[in-house]
């Protein structure tokens, strides 16, 4: 029974600080966009293209 009148004002505080460590957590923006990052990696580059040199014959004597 004494164990009570520990465990239950510890629970209570953790329980709070969970809530606000959330609740801070999505003051700052950390849960604003939840699709996009996931959805960037399927889209393709095309600024990453690599020009390949043109090769040319050799002018004929």
């Amino acid at each position: 029974m004494e164990a009570l009148y520990l465990l239950i004002p510890l629970s209570t505080a953790l329980v709070f600080l969970a809530i606000w460590i959330f609740f801070r957590a999505s003051d700052s923006g950390q849960f604003d966009d939840l699709e996009g990052p996931a959805l960037r990696i399927l889209h393709d580059d095309d600024s990453a293209v690599v020009e390949v040199p043109s090769v040319t014959a050799p002018p004929s004597a």
